[in-house]
């Protein structure tokens, strides 16, 4: 029968996934009747080419599919108008259907017959008499046997049972009533079955827990069937029940073997009277025995040897391993190799045969990620065995190429060879020595006797304003401390301020031994007076000066200063003198022993004062720090009062008055005091508080000082490597750590340092491995510049000693010349480099030894360029040779114009190639398979991902000098990002000029189009290029890494062709945060409760973002594309809410 109505037939092949909305349009005014696959009329009713509306009769053929999330289901789910009229076809119900049914019938009759009533409706509980649930015909003869059997085993202790069945039914069912016989209560009943019944079936994992649970005692007793006659043995089973006989004498000897403990049982059920299943059974016992005696007889027979099947086939085998691979292993291995090979969402790499009998030419083509792209053999035969000789033939090349190891499994990048490192089984401990500078250790003895010194000046410039002011203060060394502190300058941060300090070389100096000794209890004395505040210590320390000289400790002086006559620095030896006032007695006319106390020679005695300890000349007084026993305080006295004692008033802020005796039997707190003397007691007489002031600073000098001394040390090493270029305060920066609370820290050389490592890697990796494809360059790399392999090769350089990771506390500080804390004999002594004293250990991360490689590569390349950085790199054990000649071998197109628009490609980029063959390898995605181009992208990928990283970092760096770590790292993460790159290559339409044979891509590129997707605006930020195909991002690499190859490896060719790709580039202005990170940190700052929760609406996925602030929910929902798209959408919509209630935000 023929009807009049036009009819159109649709299919994929026929291209319409890439249809648009007109040309469906045309097709919809054309024809009345459309067959198509299920799936092309999903797909047009989901982009609404199609509207169920229009359509008055939908037939499905094999009308059984309408299930689960077929295409079928989805069609229904749509929603349709009533007038729309539905067909179904199928096969004959007898075919399908009702197999199914009668297959369900014959298993109800089965139970019905074999297990009983009960056992077939599963409806009520088995009663305690199980004679009368027998003879009201519940259950079969057959079950009470097996339940009273059981029953016999009540007083076994640890039951361990396996009952055997034939069906599935029969062991779900057997279970049920198991577990519900009063007797039988105490033991814990399951069922194992397969996994291949669509009857409750058991996944494997399901099996194996069932069966640890009746291992370890938790399950009794397991129905079965024969999935646990092999392979189970538990020692502890001591019963085993076949409920059902054996078919096979196998099947009853390996049910047999399941009972394992000495004494176990194994109990057969035959119904009384069959005579043929109990002849089974004796046969089947009998059969035992005849295996046994045959068995030994056959094992006192020589074997004849085996023959070997490869001498029948051809192989290729690794004679240093011993691998082989056969003609009929070898298409198993290459589908495993290609599997093995770079894919994404847009293709899989598998391999293509194609066999041209009538040429008798056999090929072979292997993925583009492939070093070796097609296999060529002539002659005729079976397809399959052409197969294999092909596969056998490029297992044999990549081999040879090594592709594949000498154990011909696929490279995987992990192993060490060559030049790559080799971590082996190294392990990190976190406790690591603590490095002292040699400079400023010795012993004690030896140093009072040098006579001769070095003399270094500190002075210090405050810019904030304060009544006191600072003195300059003299560093005395027993050796040159070296050309950095010819003059140096550094800033400390205070609680006032910053203070301004500059070193300089001063002269040599000659001291004698009483002076080194005088000044030695001058330095502890005040040092203690400033960190320890406590007149009880001062004595201590200056007791145990006198105590053992030969430690090493740290031997230098601090010396106060004074101006020469002629305008010079001097020592301040009044000064230094003010430490013997302890040694004075108080003023006398009689002679007293001690050294006495000389009246005053511009007062002759007149202008003595009453101190706790006796008379003292005012100028003693004035100028000094004394001691108060009541309080257990000490003072510098600025000033003297006249005409007030202890009995005279004191007025206090409050109005209140009192006497000064009385209101110094309290504590008092201020900061400036006014002391009665008679409360006094003169510790340091002459010092002024100036002196005071400036040595209160000392610590931390000392301490940037020491630093500065081991980072020279550090850059001492590194002189025949790096020609010294670097200085010492960059190298310092590059060992101190953000915990150590410093105007500087590591992070931003660590991000420089950082891409500059992962460039030079690359740029190694991709010359010497030509190969090798973007996956086994990308693991060799990670592995290469890995935290743990940085750490381990810094340890090798005892670099961790070096690092500074805690933040300074002046009290921990040791002051030179004192014999407590004395720092042990152990020292590390380096070539090349003065003696490098161990002070102790540390604790120390092994990422912050990693972190600390990359800030010292950071501040070679930011100080002294490219070349030393990679000397530095030799230096730490990282061999990387920019000189390296070996480069890719790139293939040339004879007409590369025809696959891509090479001129307007070139005008984009303002770039032209000396070999456009690079150019089209750039824009091949690995879906796209051409004999003459030979390789995709993936490889140029991997170098440019690498150079534009670090372009990019060199230029935000440089660009802006003074960013904080944490914003350069922002800037970074902005603009080097897949979406980043992909917006970018969308609004220069480069999408429109990639080579692929992916359908997916092309919709997904057709859909933004069509959508009205704008690329234009800034291609940095969260939201640009949201969602894009990552193979755009993977194309402007790609580009990169063409031009970095074809200008030989000129770096600013690269970035003078693709910077203006991605312009504007971001800046601290114009930097957007990502929502969710912004959102969190808002919420971490000001304790506001945030929660993202996730629902589905009509198939589609919404975010709900949620803040609890101040009393008040804001909350938002938003959809996206995906998770990640939709719930940046709904924390920056939540955002914006929050900031419009919330102003101080």
């Amino acid at each position: 029968m023929h009807t009049d109505l036009k009819v159109g037939k649709f299919w994929g092949e026929m291209g319409v996934d890439f249809w648009s909305e007109s040309t469906w349009k045309e097709k919809l005014r054309e024809f009345e009747v459309f067959v198509m696959t299920p799936a092309i009329l999903r797909v047009n009713l989901r982009q609404s080419f199609f509207k169920l509306d229009f359509i008055k009769l939908l037939i499905f053929d094999e009308c059984h599919n309408i299930r689960g999330k077929s295409d079928y289901a989805c069609i229904m789910l749509c929603q349709h108008s009533l007038d729309l009229q539905k067909l179904g076809l199928d096969d004959l119900l007898e075919e399908g259907l009702m197999k199914r049914i009668s297959k369900l019938c014959n298993t109800f009759l089965y139970c019905l017959t074999e297990l009983g009533l009960w056992m077939a409706i599963k409806e009520w509980q088995v009663g305690k008499d199980l004679r009368a649930d027998l003879d009201a015909g519940f259950l079969t003869a057959k079950v009470e046997c097996l339940v009273q059997s059981l029953a016999d085993y009540r007083e076994v202790k640890d039951l361990r049972c396996i009952i055997f069945v034939e069906r599935i039914i029969t062991a779900i069912v057997l279970q049920k009533l198991l577990s519900q016989v009063p007797e039988l209560l105490k033991w814990k009943t399951n069922y194992a079955v397969g996994n291949n019944s669509g009857m409750q079936s058991q996944s494997k994992k399901e099996q194996i827990d069932i069966v640890d649970a009746f291992r370890e005692g938790k399950v009794n007793i397991i129905v079965a069937t024969q999935i646990l006659e092999e392979g189970l043995d538990v020692q502890s089973c001591n019963l085993v029940i076949r409920f059902d006989p054996s078919n096979t004498v196998c099947s009853f000897i390996q049910s047999r073997g399941r009972a394992r403990m000495q004494g176990s049982d194994y109990l057969l059920i035959i119904r009384r009277g069959d005579s043929t299943a109990l002849s089974r059974v004796m046969n089947y016992l009998a059969s035992g025995d005849i295996m046994r005696e045959e068995s030994l007889r056959q094992a006192s027979l020589p074997c004849a040897p085996i023959g070997n099947r490869m001498s029948n086939e051809e192989f290729y085998r690794v004679e240093s391993t011993g691998a082989t691979v056969t003609l009929s292993s070898s298409v198993q291995l290459i589908y495993f190799y290609c599997s093995r090979l770079p894919s994404d969402g847009y293709f899989k790499s598998s391999p293509r045969f194609v066999i041209d009998k009538e040429s008798g030419l056999s090929s072979l083509y292997l993925p583009n990620t492939c070093p070796i792209q097609n296999v060529f053999v002539k002659g005729n035969g079976n397809t399959n065995m052409l197969k294999q000789i092909l596969c056998l033939e490029a297992c044999k090349k990549l081999h040879e190429i090594g592709a594949l190891t000498d154990y011909l499994l696929p490279e995987f990048g992990t192993e060490a060879e060559g030049s790559l490192l080799d971590i082996g089984d190294y392990s990190y401990l976190d406790e690591q020595i603590d490095f002292f500078p040699g400079q400023l250790m010795h012993s004690w003895c030896s140093f009072c006797t040098m006579g001769s010194y070095y003399c270094y000046r500190v002075h210090m410039k405050q810019d904030f304003e304060y009544d006191i002011y600072s003195t300059d203060i003299l560093i005395v060394v027993k050796s040159n401390l070296g050309s950095d502190f010819l003059h140096m300058e550094f800033v400390l941060e205070t609680d006032r301020g910053q203070v301004s300090v500059s070193l300089d070389y001063a002269d040599k100096i000659h001291i004698s031994m009483e002076q080194v000794s005088m000044a030695r209890k001058f330095q502890v004395c005040i040092m203690k007076v400033l960190m320890e505040h406590e007149y009880s210590k001062v004595l201590d320390a200056l007791t145990g000066l006198d105590q053992e000289k030969q430690h090493t400790i740290s031997a230098y002086l601090l010396l106060p200063s004074t101006r020469c006559d002629h305008g010079g620095i001097a020592v301040d030896w009044a000064c230094v003198r003010s430490m013997l006032f302890s040694s004075e007695v108080p003023f006398s006319n009689d002679v007293v022993g001690g050294i006495a106390a000389q009246p005053c020679h511009l007062h002759h005695g007149s202008h003595l004062m009453r101190m706790k300890d006796g008379l003292w000349c005012r100028c003693r007084i004035n100028n000094s720090i004394v001691y108060t026993p009541h309080n257990r305080r000490m003072y510098s006295v600025t000033g003297i009062l006249d005409n007030l004692n202890c009995r005279s008033t004191l007025e206090l802020k409050r109005g209140d008055q009192v006497t000064y005796k009385n209101y110094y039997q309290s504590r008092s707190t201020n900061a400036t005091v006014e002391l009665p003397p008679e409360l006094c007691v003169i510790v340091m007489s002459p010092i002024s508080i100036n002196t005071l002031y400036s040595f209160s600073f000392v610590p931390s000098i000392m301490h940037r000082i020491e630093s500065i001394l081991l980072a020279a040390g550090l850059k001492k090493q590194l002189d025949p490597y790096t020609k010294n270029v670097v200085p010492t305060l960059k190298v310092l920066e590059a060992l101190t750590t953000k915990k150590c609370q410093e105007a500087f820290s590591l992070e931003s050389l660590e991000t420089l340092g950082d891409s500059f490592l992962k460039y030079a890697a690359s740029q190694q990796l991709f010359r010497n491995y030509k190969h090798h494809h973007e996956g086994l360059l990308t693991a060799k790399k990670e592995r290469m510049v890995s935290n743990i392999m940085l750490c381990k090769l810094g340890c090798e350089r005892d670099l961790p000693g070096y690092v500074r990771t805690e933040h300074f506390d002046p009290k921990n500080w040791s002051i030179p010349g004192e014999c407590y804390g004395c720092f042990p004999e152990t020292k590390v002594i380096f070539s090349m480099l003065k003696n490098i004293y161990m002070k102790g250990t540390k604790h120390l991360k092994y990422k912050v030894v990693s972190d600390v490689a990359e800030a010292l590569i950071g501040a070679y390349l930011s100080t002294a360029g490219e070349m030393a950085a990679l000397n530095f790199l030799n230096w730490l054990g990282v061999e990387v040779d920019f000189n390296n000649q070996v480069l890719d071998d790139a293939q040339f197109l004879a007409r590369p114009e025809t696959y891509i628009n090479v001129y307007f490609l070139e005008s984009l980029l303002n770039y032209s190639f000396q070999n456009p063959s690079l150019l089209v390898e750039a824009l091949t995605h690995g879906s796209f398979h051409v004999q003459d181009i030979p390789r995709c992208y993936q490889r140029l990928e991997f170098l440019g991902d690498a150079v534009l990283d670090y372009l990019i970092t060199v230029h935000l760096y440089n660009v802006y000098p003074g960013l904080s770590p944490g914003l350069l790292t922002d800037l970074r993460s902005a603009s080097v990002n897949n979406n980043c790159y992909a917006h970018a290559a969308a609004k220069f339409g480069l999408n429109k000029h990639i080579l692929h044979a992916s359908s997916e891509f092309h919709r997904q590129m057709s859909d933004y189009s069509k959508f009205g997707e704008s690329f234009a605006g800034y291609s940095y930020g969260w939201e640009a290029g949201a969602a894009l195909p990552k193979v755009l991002a993977d194309v402007i690499e790609s580009l990169a890494g063409a031009i970095l190859v074809d200008s030989g490896f000129n770096k600013d060719v690269v970035w003078k062709s693709i910077r203006p790709l991605l312009e504007p580039l971001v800046s601290p202005d114009t930097i957007k945060y990502q929502p969710v990170r912004e959102l969190g940190d808002i919420c971490a700052k000001n304790s506001f409760r945030k929660m993202f929760t996730m629902s589905h609406e009509n198939g589609i996925a919404s975010i709900t973002a949620e803040v609890e602030a101040e009393g008040t929910i804001y909350r938002e929902t938003k959809t996206g594309k995906n998770k990640k798209e939709a719930t940046a959408l709904a924390a920056d919509a939540v955002l914006k809410s929050l900031k419009a209630g919330i102003s101080c935000l």
